[in-house]
């Protein structure tokens, strides 16, 4: 069965470990390299089996942790070519771990099927993912300045969404950051807000969808109730109640969160 399951969900690193059989992946390894190794233990996987690192974008938050990791294990580095470029200088062996796709290509990956999609972001070139495995449907979508057609249609038809919901706008506004940074938060190029993550919920629930994470929170700008208050409003809106039509979660920031398995379509925790 293909199982999803948040190791780390936030500004301050992102790793996920999506499972279907034998086949172990890691997505991003934005947080050491210990706490990624301690907590696939703590799942009763261990660190060798993973068949592969998929990365999102080169951002610290996203992959802090790959240096250590491609260095111990040797792992397989999945990722679009300019974001490859760019972690280079950082990741030891990248040329001979190093595996290129274009965005909105997809790959065998052991038991899974990887779709890729372009994402708004201001890395190099950074794309969000799906992955199929024994007829369920993960997708994840953080790190988006804006939804677009690539990201609504990766959504349709999923089982599990990984969904951003970065900040709530007036934090922002009237929050301490600097000018600069709040335009880049709030930009086509940013993050998603509560509402426009709420959005996106939106759409794969009414497409089917029963499961539905709340990712990269922001510890500033969010609190778990905003995200999730603002994503219940709209789901309402559908006619929709979270409490019993869906399964809606938020991902913890700094810690593993459960494992969802996804078995006929449904998210079983």
């Amino acid at each position: 069965m293909l199982t999803y399951t948040t190791l780390a969900s936030g500004s301050g690193g992102n790793a996920a470990l999506v499972s279907c059989g034998d086949t172990h992946v890691l997505l991003d390894a934005g947080i050491s390299a210990r706490r990624i190794t301690a907590a696939l233990r703590g799942l009763g996987v261990e660190p060798s089996r993973l068949r592969g690192v998929v990365v999102t974008h080169e951002h610290s938050d996203h992959v802090a942790g790959l240096a250590t990791l491609a260095k111990q294990l040797r792992l397989p580095v999945y990722a679009t070519c300019p974001t490859l470029d760019r972690l280079r200088p950082r990741v030891p062996f990248l040329e001979e771990l190093g595996r290129v796709f274009e965005p909105g290509e997809g790959f065998p990956l052991g038991e899974l099927w990887v779709d890729s999609f372009p994402t708004n972001h201001d890395a190099a070139c950074s794309v969000g993912y799906t992955f199929t495995g024994d007829g369920g449907k993960a997708a994840v979508a953080t790190d988006l300045g804006r939804l677009t057609p690539e990201v609504l249609r990766a959504a349709e038809g999923c089982d599990l969404l990984v969904c951003e919901t970065n900040h709530d706008e007036e934090r922002v506004r009237t929050g301490p950051y600097p000018y600069p940074l709040k335009e880049r938060i709030l930009g086509p190029w940013g993050h998603l807000s509560n509402e426009t993550g709420a959005e996106l919920a939106a759409r794969a629930v009414a497409g089917g969808a029963r499961t539905v994470i709340l990712a990269h929170l922001s510890a500033e700008n969010n609190t778990p109730e905003l995200a999730r208050a603002a994503v219940c409003r709209r789901l309402a809106e559908l006619g929709c109640d979270p409490e019993r039509d869906v399964r809606l979660t938020v991902a913890p920031r700094d810690e593993a969160g459960p494992s969802f398995r996804l078995e006929r379509g449904a998210a079983v925790c």
